[in-house]
């Protein structure tokens, strides 16, 4: 909003030119990112003492977890409400990008907030059934995938690494694929996020890099420079995926082991559901197995684990997602967090060295 009210004044004011640059905005998205974060997450943190509002444990998970019960919950409150704001300050809002990723973003943010709900005032430790969960998710998956294809926002090419030109075009396919890679996406972070500070860590590498991919597809000749594909106005995704990494940090300040809040699905579901999008938007469906590898590995130690004991009646892992297996194998809870953020780093850098590979 801030920006487009300055922007009517670049002529008058040349000052405030600097607002046309994305790369400013991104900058001043990260910052306010931050200081609302920290500003308003320690009030949050006091309100949510107060009124008791904690979280509830499930007894079928590790021992050493049972301790938490009644830290404060729903930080995505004012995580997300944090990363709302500095784009509200920052972000272009003609951009259809932004406009999909916020919808995305809003609306999974409402979902997560009713199964919180359910879950701490409630006291019901399943909230939102998994098949509502699923037709609330794809519905607002489909419909933004589809109106971003009926757009000509993006097209229906599939983009893999290493290879120039698009591997085939999946049509209108790829309305159905675009919405399973957002759903996707939101389920695995929710999944991951299971102990102090493990989900916000992948979500700022990750969101750091789609930020570095997004203005490189939304630059043409950065974008022809690097084989790849240019989409319009998707540079402006910079900006919201900046607001996340500094909202994020914020968060951290208090999510950081031992933990004085926790995200809850408010917060996970909505994150999870943004960097889907953004890779969407930004033809980056395949490369984000790998950007956003550790969620990857935690969703697929769950379906791993279900399938088997199905089938088999037995357990590949001690206790499933992963980070729960290591917990039980003897690793110190920061222990995992800390070694899982490096994985993290290192899978973010590998991404934006694909690149160069085409």
């Amino acid at each position: 909003m801030l920006y487009h009210f300055l922007y009517s004044f670049t002529k008058d004011v040349a000052l405030f030119n600097i607002f046309k640059y994305i790369t400013f905005r991104a900058f001043m998205a990260f910052l306010l990112g931050v200081i609302i974060s920290i500003f308003w997450g320690k009030r949050f943190i006091l309100f949510m003492k107060m009124k008791q509002f904690g979280q509830v444990i499930r007894d079928d998970g590790p021992q050493s977890h049972l301790k938490k019960a009644g830290t404060p919950t729903m930080g995505g409150l004012f995580l997300l409400g944090s990363v709302f704001i500095a784009i509200a300050f920052c972000g272009n809002f003609y951009s259809i990008p932004i406009q999909m990723s916020l919808l995305v973003t809003f609306s999974y943010f409402l979902l997560g907030l009713v199964d919180d709900y359910l879950k701490v005032l409630k006291k019901d430790t399943d909230g939102v059934s998994a098949k509502n969960k699923l037709i609330w998710q794809f519905l607002t998956a489909f419909v933004v995938v589809w109106y971003l294809v009926y757009t000509n926002t993006i097209d229906t090419n599939l983009y893999i690494p290493f290879l120039k030109d698009p591997l085939l075009n999946l049509s209108w396919w790829y309305i159905p694929f675009g919405a399973l890679v957002i759903v996707g996406s939101s389920n695995a972070v929710n999944l991951t996020d299971g102990l102090d500070g493990l989900a916000i860590g992948p979500i700022m590498t990750s969101a750091a890099t789609l930020a570095v991919i997004s203005y490189a597809t939304g630059h043409k000749e950065i974008a022809q420079y690097l084989f790849i594909p240019y989409v319009e106005n998707i540079g402006e995704l910079s900006v919201l995926a900046a607001a996340i990494i500094g909202a994020g940090a914020g968060f951290l300040w208090y999510n950081t082991y031992p933990a004085q809040i926790f995200m809850g699905d408010v917060g996970s579901l909505s994150l999870g559901g943004a960097l889907g999008t953004i890779a969407v938007i930004s033809r980056n469906e395949i490369l984000f197995v790998l950007i956003g590898g550790i969620f990857v590995i935690e969703a697929l130690s769950v379906i791993i684990q279900v399938a088997s004991y199905k089938l088999r009646k037995k357990r590949v892992f001690r206790m499933a997602p992963i980070h729960h297996h290591f917990e039980l194998k003897g690793w110190q809870e920061p222990k995992v967090i800390v070694r899982f953020w490096i994985i993290s780093i290192f899978l973010a850098i590998l991404s934006l060295a694909t690149l160069k590979m085409r």
